[in-house]
């Protein structure tokens, strides 16, 4: 991306795939890929340079629109403060209920937490499903269930229940960023404070 600077300020960006007309002159599109970056400035087009120190990961937080500025001889583009996402839910108020708008104490917009559990249920039940033949075979046939089989499917809940108390005591939106970033371990796994639901090999 490129800005178009004017007596010291930002007058137009440009995303470099078209020619543009300064002081009466015509210029090809080719500027932006054949000309040096002080030819460029020579004219006015300056080079947007992004400063991504204040972005944050957008699954956790909301970033905010990046802004423009023209000193030194560079133009920059960086972002405000990150807002992080609710990770309660929002719940509808006494005065809601008036407006009528719902239900006081029903819930209004879904924070972060309610959404991760329900994905780790979604996870629990995808691995459960796996085995639920032999669960169905022991109703219908009375054929005994594997030993391996129901460790597994116990290992499951258990994670799963493990996994949703995290993520419930988890205090606020960092905390919860903190149980789902993978690290590297010294011998060489890469593993989450979360952990995983067990996968039947």
């Amino acid at each position: 991306m490129f800005a178009l600077v004017e007596s010291g300020s930002i007058t137009k960006m440009l995303n470099g795939n078209r020619g543009i007309t300064i002081d009466g002159i015509q210029h090809p599109r080719a500027i932006y890929t054949l000309w040096t970056e002080a030819e460029r400035n020579a004219i006015g087009i300056y080079t947007v340079e992004i400063d991504n120190s204040k972005k944050k990961n957008e699954e956790w937080y909301i970033n905010t629109n990046i802004t423009y500025a023209f000193s030194g001889g560079k133009v920059t583009g960086s972002y405000g403060d990150a807002t992080a996402k609710a990770h309660a839910d929002t719940l509808y108020t006494a005065q809601d209920e008036t407006d009528g708008l719902g239900t006081e104490g029903d819930v209004k917009v879904e924070g972060l937490k309610t959404k991760l559990i329900r994905n780790v249920k979604a996870q629990a039940e995808g691995e459960l499903n796996r085995t639920d033949w032999y669960v169905i075979r022991k109703s219908e046939e009375s054929t005994a269930i594997p030993s391996a089989i129901t460790t597994h499917r116990k290992a499951v809940r258990s994670k799963q229940a493990a996994m949703e108390t995290s993520i419930t005591n988890a205090s606020d939106t960092p905390a919860l960023e903190t149980l789902y970033t993978y690290t590297k371990q010294e011998d060489g796994s890469v593993t989450r404070p979360l952990g995983e639901i067990p996968i039947l090999e």
